[in-house]
């Protein structure tokens, strides 16, 4: 017999996972901000003051249970280099380890300046 969830139902269970998940984030970032300088390990950006929001704690093995105390699984990324970070993972998944691109020629074969050397020498 399979119980029927309600919409009430699956709401609180996704406000129970995402409070959970607010409140694991809370430990190791406080942690990862205790340990690492307020700079993105990507880009380079400084953070401070109320910009620190925009520093994030990644997971380097993408294992958000995996927190040592010592900090080894994690980087401080910015919210845009982690958004990437993660982008480029679902990419290589979905499109295998180059992202989709194929290696290959130019996309255009338009040469804007050929020919300008003999115009050049023209006019002198």
């Amino acid at each position: 017999m399979q119980i029927k969830k309600t919409d009430a139902d699956i709401t609180d269970l996704i406000i129970q996972a995402r409070r959970n998940r607010d409140e694991r984030e809370k430990t190791y970032r406080e942690r990862a901000l205790k340990l690492f300088p307020h700079v993105c390990g990507r880009c380079g950006r400084e953070f401070e003051g109320k910009k620190l929001k925009e520093l994030t704690v990644h997971h380097k093995d993408h294992n958000h249970d995996n927190n040592p105390n010592d900090g080894s699984n994690w980087e401080l990324l910015c919210i845009y280099c982690h958004d990437n970070e993660h982008s480029m993972l679902s990419d290589e998944a979905d499109y295998g380890a180059s992202g989709g691109l194929k290696e290959k020629g130019p996309s255009t074969t338009y040469k804007a300046f050929a020919g300008l050397d003999g115009l050049l020498k023209k006019g002198s």
